[in-house]
């Protein structure tokens, strides 16, 4: 599926779980990043942070945070949105980020693995990018007829001895603003503490 991001920027945050605009929406997503992050803060790397509402999140939580997108004008409204929190945000490719060998305690990409054309090649390279005990946080789907199922994610996760959970967040109706009748999930993966 090609879509043009740079021209979805414009609208992007008009859906409720782009935006985070409504407060319980905004509460929602807060609580479950809560609970998927690690307790302390840390170094986080969003990648594929669309206008950045998961990075701020991110930042009003202490965490040190580095986003990435792909289109130039995503990355312009994610610069708007976090300006003030010492967030750095880069225009790259998500699959390979331009991080120069930086390490990171939690790893985000929300919505982004179904739309790589190597998304295994690209989880091995964010899973480089964890440091002991760091957290790989794929928040995924399957919607009108795109995206990827959650036992293919799993499986693609399974070479790296990654220890992984998945839960299902269809369910809940405040995440997106309304009740979803298609898959969506997330898989948090933790790095050994060993290294």
């Amino acid at each position: 599926m090609d879509i043009d991001w740079n021209e979805a920027a414009a609208t992007f945050d008009e859906d409720a779980d782009h935006g985070l605009r409504d407060p319980a929406v905004r509460a929602a997503w807060d609580e479950r990043l809560r609970g998927w992050l690690p307790d302390r803060a840390g170094d986080f790397l969003d990648l594929g942070c669309g206008t950045g509402s998961l990075s701020l999140l991110a930042a009003e939580r202490g965490h040190r945070v580095t986003a990435v997108d792909l289109a130039p004008r995503m990355t312009e409204r994610a610069r708007t949105k976090l300006a003030g929190t010492g967030a750095e945000v880069l225009t790259g490719d998500a699959a390979r980020p331009p991080v120069e060998g930086r390490t990171f305690d939690a790893v985000l990409a929300r919505h982004v693995v179904w739309t790589l054309p190597d998304h295994e090649a690209a989880l091995r390279h964010w899973w480089s990018l964890l440091r002991p005990a760091g957290r790989l946080i794929l928040v995924e789907g399957v919607w009108g007829g795109a995206g990827i199922p959650a036992e293919r994610l799993m499986a693609a996760l399974a070479p790296l001895n990654a220890e992984a959970r998945y839960e299902r967040l269809s369910e809940d109706a405040r995440l997106w603003g309304r009740a979803v009748d298609d898959e969506r999930y997330v898989v948090v993966a933790t790095a050994s503490a060993g290294g």
